[in-house]
């Protein structure tokens, strides 16, 4: 005997195939949906519906834009510095960075990183259209963008590699202490970065 509407039930497999979602929360949630008025799910409904109609990728920076657009404004606007670039794993990313109001280069969206146990390897990046637009646009330096993780330190790696001898410069992001943490309490690995990149006050 089934004890929930089968609606119900296929909104909670649904909200449960999303990353972080665990069977307990796609109740929550559905139920958060049934309680509220008929017009709050639609709105979710019509979200949802035109999600994918109403975006793409820019195929200049691989960012997400309007389909109405043809490349990222990031990238078309003349006051942005085409000769700087920050690579970036996900389109998300980028929100991150423009948050600190202290980047006004352009971006160039990778799609992932390397990961091989995951089936990842660097053909299924956009590291060859980057390599394409440093060349294009006379790159002077590319910020390596990536997190500081086995598979962001890798694809770094690649990435240099692939750069090879082109004039341009090669920055990551720092790596360090972050405001407020107690050295107790901070790893090997982001103490060990904070000294490499210290600096003099």
């Amino acid at each position: 005997m089934q004890i929930l509407p089968p609606a119900l039930i296929k909104l909670i497999d649904a909200l449960g195939n999303l990353p972080g979602v665990g069977p307990r929360t796609a109740e929550r949630y559905a139920y958060y949906l049934v309680r509220r008025e008929p017009a709050k799910a639609e709105q979710l409904a019509q979200s949802l519906t035109g999600l994918h109609p109403g975006i793409r990728y820019c195929p200049k920076t691989f960012a997400l834009i309007s389909s109405d657009e043809d490349i990222s404004p990031l990238y078309s606007d003349p006051r942005r510095d085409r000769k700087l670039v920050a690579v970036v794993a996900e389109p998300l990313d980028i929100v991150s960075l423009e948050k600190t109001n202290s980047f006004h280069g352009t971006y160039h969206v990778l799609g992932g990183l390397v990961s091989p146990i995951d089936g990842v390897g660097p053909e299924q990046l956009h590291i060859r259209e980057l390599i394409a637009r440093i060349d294009e646009d006379s790159v002077d330096e590319i910020i390596l963008a990536t997190n500081a993780s086995v598979e962001g330190e890798s694809t770094a790696l690649y990435i240099q590699q692939q750069v090879g001898d082109r004039k341009i410069k090669i920055t990551r992001l720092a790596r360090g202490l972050p405001i407020g943490v107690d050295l107790e309490y901070a790893d090997q690995i982001t103490l060990s970065r904070a000294l490499e990149g210290r600096q003099t006050i």
